[in-house]
């Protein structure tokens, strides 16, 4: 009988994540035998301070590797032995592989939202967008949309120093590019081309709107990643003011694309991974 590939996904409130099924339906048609664990915090009782001893767990027991989501992105860092390139330039880790006895961080967001927003929203307008949420999923938001060619970005968070240092890091990085903290969140919206959301508002432990939807306006486009539920209420107003919209859905797919090379070394089937998704997503909606 095959080894089985055990691999999980740690964060709060995580219970409703679809990445066991889709981790384990992908390997089922490679042949491969996974069991995807939840390591909720929130279940346990515990916080992101619970991280060094999970982490010494999955070592010993031999996790293949991990997912790492809210809030831990950027917390984990410090206790990895490595990080790839790309996920030492966003400075935050949403996977994490083992390599011998060896903890690798890796960031899969950032591709995986581009290749979801490049589906969803082909012909975007990226002169100037707004990034709403300025954690580790947005950090990593952040550098795939001006890798696709946004040419004004304005970053906002409801840690004013959070959002200055995400701006700094960007424009050192993305020196042809203008990046700016934003401080009047309304004014910006109102002169932006799209927005990104990247803050847990939305999702079911944090349900509401993060913007009023009066602010919102049908020439802008609206890419959400928080994708349980897949219809928030921010992508609900978006459509009835008739935005262009991209669910979470899509990044979530093309993370996990990432994350299954990275867990199994195989390549996963794009279209059969979306669509076992959005069967899952249709699901969890009526039931």
């Amino acid at each position: 009988m095959a080894e089985t590939v055990l691999c999980g996904l740690i964060g709060a409130g995580i219970q409703h994540s679809l990445s066991p099924s889709l981790q384990e339906e992908e390997a089922r048609q490679h042949g491969l035998r996974m069991h995807y664990q939840l390591i909720d915090l929130d279940a346990a009782g515990v916080g992101a301070e619970a991280l060094p001893g999970l982490l010494e767990a999955a070592r010993i027991i031999g996790f293949a590797g991990l997912n790492i989501t809210y809030p831990c992105k950027q917390r984990v860092i410090p206790l990895l032995d490595e990080l790839s390139t790309e996920a030492r330039a966003i400075g935050a880790v949403n996977t994490v592989v083992r390599v011998a006895d060896r903890l690798v961080g890796h960031n899969t967001d950032a591709s995986g939202w581009a290749w979801g927003f490049e589906r969803a929203l082909p012909e975007a307008d990226l002169s100037r967008v707004v990034l709403l949420g300025a954690g580790g999923a947005g950090a990593a938001v952040a550098h795939a949309a001006l890798g696709l060619g946004v040419r004004e970005l304005g970053v906002f968070d409801v840690d004013p120093s959070r959002a200055s240092a995400l701006a700094a890091s960007l424009r050192s990085r993305f020196t042809d590019r203008r990046v700016v903290q934003v401080e009047d969140l309304e004014a910006a919206v109102q002169a932006a081309s799209g927005l990104i959301h990247c803050s847990p508002t939305g999702t079911q432990k944090n349900p509401g709107m993060p913007l009023p939807e009066k602010w919102l306006r049908r020439s802008m486009w609206v890419s959400e990643i928080v994708y349980v539920p897949l219809e928030t209420p921010l992508l609900k107003a978006a459509r009835r003011v008739g935005c262009h919209t991209a669910d979470g859905g899509h990044m979530n797919v093309g993370q996990a694309i990432g994350g299954f090379k990275l867990f199994t070394g195989a390549d996963a089937d794009p279209v059969r991974m979306d669509s076992h998704f959005r069967r899952l997503a249709s699901h969890v909606a009526t039931g």
